[in-house]
């Protein structure tokens, strides 16, 4: 119950900060507004408004009604012989590994973290802070920069290639390793123009580089695509960011000397293809002749797949980013197998 406590703190502290940040309220914690800054100038990738909606997601889930709830459907017990489970973090966006993190301690177990290099600021201040509300966590929670010894599970997150060493090297204690995974939405072209422009949430939020990102679309024959285009112009100051206005010019390169046919609206370029994985700046599509036909591919395909946006079953448009608390990344419930550890 002290854990909980201290997460919900937590959940109120990013709650404040953020609503003043977006008041512009010159009142903030200093400190924090530090952490942020920091944090963007060790990622480029890490913007602002990318950290702000990520601390904000969390702010929104970490209160005792959403923890309870949760929680309710485990059978958690105090435990006098936690296990040390260690935790790779990719970085890739804001706080990725933060729902592991949360797993773990409020699992009664505790945490060893090897943080990403592209990510090693935000995580150890809220750990800081989660240590001033609950000093018992101190010796809950550490972080290692070396190789990770003396745990008795992990959880690993990477891409295809890293998953390949993460199974050779912790492949002999419990594990969860996630590999590459990316999202994509089904149009039947009856959407309306607020439901395409929240897709444009899903495609461009933290700038494709999440596994939630849809990083395709599925369309049926003979699409127009030109209401899409008119209802996702209001992300086109996305390529005033040079990162991606980098990978952009880069891909409209590559696809121009290609003789490829792509479509493009000056910020985002449209690319007919199989695969799943589009680059920063792309974003891949395909036709389908029949709904039933589509769904048997893409069960085909659901490794492959984190979330499916859709009028008919699927996560809402523009929802992507803001998963809830028993939305386990890859479908594995990570709450389940911390407690039969």
């Amino acid at each position: 119950m002290e854990t909980i406590q201290a997460f919900v703190k937590l959940g109120k502290h990013l709650t404040d900060f953020c609503e003043k940040c977006y008041s512009n309220d010159g009142n903030l914690d200093a400190d924090f507004n530090e952490v942020v800054t920091r944090a963007g100038q060790m990622n480029g990738w890490f913007t602002k408004d990318n950290i702000l909606h990520a601390l904000a997601q969390w702010g929104a889930l970490l209160t005792e009604e959403n923890l309870t709830d949760w929680l309710s459907h485990y059978p958690i017990k105090r435990t006098t012989s936690p296990k040390t489970v260690g935790i790779v973090m990719a970085g890739n966006i804001p706080l990725v590994g933060f729902h592991d993190f949360l797993c773990v301690l409020l699992s009664g177990n505790n945490v060893l973290a090897k943080l990403s290099s592209s990510d090693k600021v935000l995580l150890p201040y809220l750990s800081n802070y989660l240590i001033q509300q609950e000093p018992s966590l101190a010796t809950r929670i550490k972080f290692t920069e070396g190789k990770m010894e003396g745990f008795d599970a992990v959880i690993a997150t990477g891409s295809n290639n890293t998953s390949r060493y993460f199974e050779y090297y912790f492949g002999k204690k419990p594990n969860i390793i996630r590999k590459n995974r990316n999202s994509v939405a089904i149009l039947t072209g009856k959407e309306s123009t607020e439901e395409l422009t929240a897709l444009g949430e899903d495609i461009f939020r933290y700038y494709g580089l999440g596994c939630r990102n849809v990083s395709k679309i599925y369309v049926p024959k003979g699409y127009d695509f030109e209401p899409f285009f008119n209802a996702i112009f209001s992300y086109k100051d996305i390529v005033d960011q040079h990162k991606y206005a980098n990978n952009y010019d880069y891909n409209k390169a590559v696809y121009l000397m290609s003789n490829f046919k792509i479509l493009d609206n000056g910020f985002l370029i449209l690319k007919e293809d199989d695969g799943q994985a589009s680059p920063i700046s792309v974003l891949f599509y395909a036709y389908y002749d029949a709904e039933e036909t589509l769904e048997q591919e893409l069960n085909a395909q659901e490794e492959q797949i984190q979330c499916i946006v859709s009028k008919k079953g699927g996560i809402g448009f523009g929802e992507t980013q803001k998963p809830k608390l028993h939305d386990y990344a890859d479908g594995v419930d990570t709450m389940e197998f911390l407690l039969k550890l």
